[in-house]
């Protein structure tokens, strides 16, 4: 089985693109299969900081192909910027390790406008969009009425374009902001900036590398818990975000799934509204914050912080058929005195030890196991007997419960900033 998946265990932020980025050496093929510009991948190395949003996070290793999948919406003006600032900060001409699907759909302006529109006109509702044209881009996909990557090498484009926004008049009513003309003249020029890049099937791309015995990692952005289908409904992204996102996001079968690569922090964030029972609103839970750097990489909104939360880990991993955990930002927590497990809940008047489909943070009192901290003697170690023994503790009660080994410690950052547990 040729396809690896990664991806986050919670509500996104987990810090997938350094994972990605350090295990890219190990494949052939990196391949994106959902979200779009909503997604912020922070990768650190040789002193480098950088953020991608829609690119693979497999495209700063030589002799790799990244691949932009069918369950991608790409909006091309983010993407022509993003191609331009990595070609100008590192001399990578991605032309020659990135296919782009022609399956996958296109973001337009009026999928911006919209989105922030329709976020707007929730007032007290509202559910923490990103505001970069995600739901209605994923609307019109449903709808039957997208632009698809492989629509702007017709010559029919425009007339498509024109068709897809008029399907909007009935909540526009042709009231366009000013500035609105200027973003569809962006867009055109960023559409014939896409037009150089090679467009095409890219699940008989995916599926030739399977059958060379080539090995595919393939990369998914938010997290599991704000899965379309599976998340806290409706404070959700607009995709799957789980292992069978995968296969649908890149078109391979169930069957040529391998392993599946689980990335969770070692406490919790969340990004805009939902529920969020181990939320803390105390002095602990900024400190976490301060010292995570808890800032939204694509929005930069400040993140709730809590603590783990096992009985949201533990739905999360039956749902994607995890295989590996991958602990992150561990160094976060180094010198709390204590740091926390949510076990449990008390819900309805009862004791529960499973995540419920529909939960305010009000009506549900997290149950906890506390553990002694551990120092930040552990921030520098690359050796995983050299950490203390309150930190494997935790380390220890996180994978007995879970039923799956913790085989992936992150310290930090940078990509050197790495245990791997045999």
């Amino acid at each position: 089985m040729q396809v690896d998946v990664l991806l986050g265990l919670q509500w996104g932020d987990e810090g997938k693109g350094k994972i990605v980025d350090f295990l890219a050496p190990n494949y052939s093929v990196i391949a994106r299969f959902q979200g779009g510009p909503n997604a912020g991948h922070t990768l650190e190395f040789n002193g480098n900081k950088h953020v991608l949003h829609q690119i693979p996070s497999g495209i700063f290793r030589e002799n790799k192909e990244n691949i932009i999948g069918n369950g991608v919406v790409l909006d091309p003006v983010n993407f022509m910027k993003e191609v331009e600032d990595i070609y100008n900060k590192f001399g990578i001409d991605l032309k020659d390790c990135l296919i782009i699907s022609n399956k996958a759909q296109l973001i337009s302006p009026i999928h911006k406008l919209l989105d922030k529109l329709l976020e707007d006109s929730k007032g007290d509702k509202k559910i923490g969009s990103t505001l970069k044209g995600i739901g209605p881009t994923y609307q019109d996909k449903i709808g039957r009425q997208g632009l698809r990557v492989g629509d702007v090498l017709s010559k029919f484009f425009i007339n498509k374009y024109k068709d897809q926004k008029s399907t909007h008049d009935y909540f526009l009513k042709g009231n366009y902001p000013s500035d609105f003309i200027e973003k569809e003249n962006l867009f055109f020029k960023a559409v014939d900036f896409l037009k150089e890049f090679n467009i095409t099937d890219t699940e008989y791309v995916v599926n030739n590398h399977i059958k060379k015995n080539n090995k595919v990692l393939a990369e998914g952005a938010q997290g599991t818990l704000l899965d379309i289908d599976f998340g806290s409904y409706p404070f959700v992204t607009s995709s799957n975000t789980t292992t069978a996102g995968a296969c649908v996001g890149l078109g391979v079968s169930p069957k040529k799934i391998g392993n599946v690569f689980g990335i969770f922090k070692a406490y919790c964030t969340r990004v805009g509204a939902g529920p969020f029972p181990t939320e803390l609103f105390d002095q602990v839970g900024k400190n976490i914050g301060i010292n995570g750097n808890e800032f939204g990489s694509t929005t930069g909104r400040s993140r709730r912080c809590g603590w783990l939360d096992l009985p949201a880990l533990k739905y999360s991993v039956m749902l994607n058929g995890v295989t590996d955990l991958y602990m992150m930002k561990s160094d976060v927590l180094s010198d709390f005195k204590t740091v926390n497990i949510c076990i449990g809940y008390k819900y309805k008047g009862k004791d529960i030890d499973y995540f419920p489909t529909l939960i305010e943070s009000e009506d549900i009192i997290p149950i906890y196991k506390s553990f002694n901290g551990w120092s930040s003697n552990i921030n520098n170690c690359r050796n995983y007997n050299n950490l203390d023994q309150e930190f494997k503790d935790y380390i220890n009660f996180i994978q007995d419960n879970l039923g799956v080994p913790i085989k992936l410690i992150s310290l930090g950052p940078d990509r050197e900033a790495t245990i791997l547990v045999n």
